[in-house]
């Protein structure tokens, strides 16, 4: 049995790893999609979908994001999918509990006292499924004369989805890609219009500590355990909120709900919403104010009101 550090060099397309043997750990040099091939092995019964399966690859030839957008996948990166069985409906929390326990990992919790010592702002969870910060710094224009865009440098992207079989949900597929060495090369098709930049952990290391060459990163094989040892804690964070909600009691929901308001990337900042509706492009202005119990995102709009906002394109905005 190869070691995973060993995989790069080998021709094999997988291999079986010994280090998560519960989470039936499959490794790839090349995938075409994480999640994609880990949806269609528990659909067509390849897999079995009673049992957790952890899917990882080194690269991706068709990697996916949200709504479609296509996540390049250079090597030295996680792209990581965790199927875990599951029957009660998944809802918006589920990418914010994964966002708030991937942020709990040791390699960001150590990366982020290092940011707070230099008074720079840490790793934090941006609604709906993504982990990174906002440089206050780093500005680009906006579509409104008036405005600047702050983009987001984004680390991690969340991508969740569910698994049916014969119209049945049998479990879910939560799929993260981490940039650890390298950055997707943006261009106006893979960014479709957001408003953001690519970072990785290594780029965060080197802005802490640009004189110092050698990396004190984890290895993909401890990224790894970290990343499934996190996912599994979101899940089952989840399916207690789940059980928690016809008793009328909110502890869970409680702490989740605090603990998201000290990682919120988006806390206090003035946003420019966009919304399409029916053809109709609708655009709102205000102040994040965190979420809602349903894991929307409110709005405190310019006349007062509170909006709860499902979907649309967030920009981080500040007037010139």
């Amino acid at each position: 049995m190869l070691p995973l550090d060993s995989l790069s060099d080998c021709d094999s397309k997988s291999h079986l790893l010994t280090h998560l043997p519960e989470l039936n750990h499959r490794h790839l040099f090349s995938s075409v999609s994480t999640n994609s091939e880990l949806i269609i092995a528990v659909q067509d019964g390849t897999l079995n979908a009673h049992d957790m399966h952890l899917l990882t690859a080194e690269t991706q030839s068709a990697g996916r994001g949200q709504h479609g957008r296509s996540w390049q996948s250079p090597r030295g990166n996680v792209y990581l999918s965790l199927y875990y069985p599951v029957h009660m409906p998944i809802s918006g929390l589920l990418s914010l509990i994964i966002g708030i326990e991937l942020a709990k990992m040791p390699v960001i919790q150590t990366l982020n006292a290092q940011l707070a010592n230099q008074g720079l702002t840490p790793i934090g969870v941006k609604w709906a499924n993504d982990l990174g910060f906002y440089h206050s710094c780093s500005k680009i224009e906006g579509a409104v004369s008036d405005t600047q865009i702050t983009p987001f440098s984004k680390l991690a992207g969340i991508l969740i989805e569910p698994v049916t079989q014969a119209g049945k949900l049998v479990g879910v597929v939560m799929g993260v890609g981490l940039n650890v060495q390298a950055i997707p090369k943006l261009t106006a098709q893979t960014c479709e219009g957001m408003s953001y930049q690519a970072i990785s952990l290594q780029d965060i290391e080197q802005l802490l500590a640009p004189d110092k060459p050698a990396s004190t990163l984890p290895s993909l094989r401890e990224l790894y355990q970290q990343m499934s040892k996190a996912l599994v804690a979101a899940m089952t964070r989840f399916e207690h909120l789940g059980l928690e909600k016809p008793t009328g009691q909110t502890y869970n929901l409680d702490s989740f709900l605090q603990q998201f308001d000290s990682m919120d990337a988006l806390a206090g900042r003035r946003l420019r919403i966009t919304q399409e509706h029916n053809g109709q492009t609708e655009i709102l202005t205000g102040y994040a104010c965190g979420i809602d119990t349903h894991g929307c995102l409110q709005l405190r709009q310019d006349n007062g009101n509170i909006s709860a906002l499902f979907t649309g394109r967030i920009d981080v905005i500040d007037n010139a």
